[in-house]
């Protein structure tokens, strides 16, 4: 078996995530995988989602009203029409039919869900060779299970919609998860709402306008504040401009970091605090991790790696791998050596909220 490598960020996947005339509820959220209906977190994430969701056999379904027909999809295959779309698109690339897979998944995931995870890929016609834990992929693309001497890990993964900390051990190319933690609600997604209450409220005391259910105002103001959240990324400041944000009345406002992170400092604490909790239940103590390693686009932003760089007492994270690309890059490696290459030069992966996919090419 060969593999041919191509690293492919997708990031959110719900067609509402890309959607920007949906109001100001979160979207994009993933619904959990083999958990039932009455579960808290479902009931919890049901109060955020744009769809409907239905309770069939004790478990969640998303109802899709179309040409007056209901039709009912669980979340494995939702999961599994995007692997197929996935699955095609990376066929088209390589010019060859692909059969197997590498996945991986959140460390904090239960057997079952594992299993709901190797279904969808059943379903999408893939044989799933290997599921492996997200930040154990995280810490192979950045080659640290090669490095032999024991080390402990910290796995900081601040993506779009969740945070998850993770402490792993390696000894010998061996890891073990000692621990983990997170939140599944707090991400780049609530970075840009701070964004939007805020200027929402500008807007109404400037101009007395309510835009809040406005769904076309929201729609732009909200791609703009995601724009601008990049942007300061890099700069310390940006102007955040919208033509004909409502009445025909353009939108032009300058935007500060200071600002953005005074708006955020809470969440940014908070991130912290669940650094401090995951060490604890690790037993370790922060002088005692070796390599922090950032995944997730939002660890791109300044106080993030300020704020982590403090809690360390100045250990920097490491550096040379795209934080959005660090589980995927790790699963190619990881299927490059099932597949008899065992080189780093990685094509091939696609992503799904939860999952990563390597595709194996025959």
């Amino acid at each position: 078996m060969t593999k041919e490598t191509e690293l492919r960020h997708r990031g959110w996947h719900s067609p509402m995530a890309r959607d920007s005339s949906v109001g100001p509820q979160r979207t994009g959220q993933p619904l959990t995988l083999n958990a039932p209906f009455d579960d808290e977190v479902v009931q919890n994430d049901m109060k955020l989602f744009p769809y409907n969701i239905v309770n069939k056999d004790g478990k969640p379904y998303i109802k899709i009203e179309k040409d007056g027909e209901s039709k009912f999809f669980s979340p494995e295959e939702i999961s599994a029409m995007v692997l197929t779309k996935m699955k095609e698109t990376a066929e088209a690339y390589l010019g060859k039919k692909i059969k197997d897979a590498v996945v991986t998944a959140p460390a904090y995931f239960n057997d079952a869900q594992r299993q709901a995870t190797k279904d969808a890929g059943v379903i999408a016609g893939l044989n799933v060779v290997r599921i492996i834990n997200e930040p154990t992929a995280a810490a192979i693309a950045y080659g640290l299970d090669k490095k032999g001497e024991e080390k402990n890990i910290l796995v900081f993964d601040l993506g779009g919609g969740t945070l998850d900390v993770s402490v792993l051990a390696i000894d010998n190319s061996v890891f073990k998860v000692l621990a983990t933690n997170g939140d599944t609600h707090l991400g780049g997604l609530d970075f840009d709402q701070r964004l939007m209450d805020y200027f929402i409220k500008m807007i109404n005391k400037k101009h007395g306008k309510d835009i809040s259910k406005d769904s076309g105002a929201l729609g732009k103001l909200r791609k703009e504040c995601e724009r601008a959240k990049r942007v300061l990324s890099n700069q310390h400041q940006v102007r955040v401009e919208i033509e004909s944000l409502f009445d025909g009345v353009d939108f032009s406002e300058l935007l500060s970091r200071a600002c953005f992170e005074e708006l955020n400092s809470d969440l940014f604490k908070k991130t912290m605090a669940l650094v401090k909790k995951a060490l604890e239940d690790a037993g370790l103590e922060k002088h005692e991790i070796d390599e922090i390693v950032l995944v997730g686009g939002s660890t791109r932003i300044p106080k993030v790696q300020q704020l982590l760089k403090e809690f360390f007492d100045g250990k920097e994270p490491s550096k040379g791998v795209n934080p959005d690309e660090a589980v995927a890059h790790g699963a190619a490696i990881q299927g490059s050596v099932l597949s008899g290459e065992g080189g780093k030069d990685t094509k091939g992966i696609g992503t799904y909220v939860n999952s990563m996919f390597c595709f194996l090419s025959s």
